[in-house]
């Protein structure tokens, strides 16, 4: 990693909370490796730790929800990137409803998507799932207020082991 520490020390990616439901599971975690990968057919991949329960859960499903929060938003990131599925509930913690294919979608996003999941592909410690957007929703009232980054959650200690 030392080849790549100069480059990625520079980066300050958005965060995005993933939830994956699948049968009567459900995970979610917090996500720094995500973008758009296409724009015609426009797609989406966010990339999920092997280590993490949502990525366990997401194997199976066939939906995947993507949320974006504002930087007012640090407690839920906390709860997402701070706690593991394996341990705890995080979505009797917070406000959630089902929305398509039964994707849990976090009610106080400011924005969000569902993706039907189009494909998997292994990149080493993580795994990429290409989505195809087929819903997506925001907030009202949080125009102008800043997206969360990594520079803000850089304090929030993973709920599982890094890796």
């Amino acid at each position: 990693m030392v080849v790549m520490d100069a480059f990625t020390r520079r980066l300050n990616p958005d965060m995005y909370i993933v939830t994956a439901t699948a049968g009567n599971e459900r995970a979610g975690c917090l996500v720094g490796f995500a973008s758009q990968s296409s724009i015609q057919p426009v797609r989406f991949t966010v990339w999920l730790s092997k280590v993490n329960r949502t990525y366990e859960v997401a194997r199976e499903a066939e939906f995947l929800a993507v949320h974006l929060l504002t930087r007012e938003q640090h407690e839920l990131a906390r709860l997402f990137g701070g706690e593991t599925g394996h341990r705890v509930d995080k979505f009797a913690r917070t406000a959630w409803i089902r929305e398509n294919g039964g994707a849990a979608v976090l009610r106080d996003a400011c924005a969000w998507f569902v993706g039907s999941i189009e494909q998997q592909f292994d990149g080493g410690d993580h795994v990429g799932f290409i989505l195809d957007p087929v819903q997506s929703g925001e907030r009202d009232k949080t125009d102008g207020q800043p997206i969360l980054r990594l520079s803000d959650v850089r304090s929030i200690n993973p709920g599982h082991p890094v890796g």
